[in-house]
């Protein structure tokens, strides 16, 4: 008994302390506060990204082909905030970097769409 208890507890730390560093969260919940000592990341295509974008982000186009390359400066351990138009290409470069071995990847959620439509 006293075994199923320590699992029990330990999957419940485990689940809480993998979703603190990664996930998912609206992007129009993103604040300065938020983004201090992290990486904003936009995926969109340069032309997008040029189009207007949340300040301070670093554009890296997830369609370009060079993702992989283009991500190796980034500290693993730091924490991405990564976001594009809409949420699916964000959800897709998370999964990649999170393969690649970064450890605190959040999509944001909406992307720069929903962001627009808050704050015009």
């Amino acid at each position: 008994m006293k075994l199923r208890i320590l699992y029990a507890f330990l999957v419940v730390v485990n689940l809480a302390c993998s979703q603190s560093s990664s996930g998912t969260m609206p992007i129009t919940d993103i604040s300065e506060e938020k983004l201090e000592g992290a990486v904003l990341l936009d995926v969109r295509t340069p032309q997008e990204f040029n189009a207007g974008h949340l300040q301070g982000a670093l554009n890296i186009d997830w369609l370009s082909g060079e993702f992989d390359t283009l991500v190796k400066p980034l500290k693993k351990n730091e924490t991405i905030y990564v976001y594009c138009k809409m949420g699916g290409r964000s959800a897709k470069a998370q999964a990649r970097l999170k393969e690649l071995g970064f450890t605190k990847v959040v999509n944001l959620e909406g992307g720069y769409d929903a962001w627009s439509a808050k704050n015009k």
